[in-house]
């Protein structure tokens, strides 16, 4: 299965996951038992530690009403 890599950001990690699911008031358990996951899993993501493959990510995007580019960004954002 095809695994998302994002860019990294210095001082922010490497994707937003966590920035969503706090906006969303959803705790690490919430979103794990939403899309059918770990919380463990949900927090190796947070912490880049673990790509998700394309089902989870959609799944993690659609959960949190984002887009999956706004989790999971390609590139960093221009300074």
């Amino acid at each position: 299965m095809a695994r998302l890599r994002a860019c990294g950001r210095p001082g922010t990690g490497t994707n937003d996951l966590a920035v969503h699911r706090a906006a969303a008031g959803l705790a690490p358990e919430d979103l794990a038992l939403a899309t059918g996951v770990s919380d463990r899993t949900i927090v190796a993501i947070e912490n880049g530690r673990h790509e998700p493959g394309v089902d989870l990510a959609l799944a993690l995007a659609r959960e949190l009403g984002v887009r999956v580019e706004d989790l999971f960004p390609a590139h960093p954002p221009r300074a």
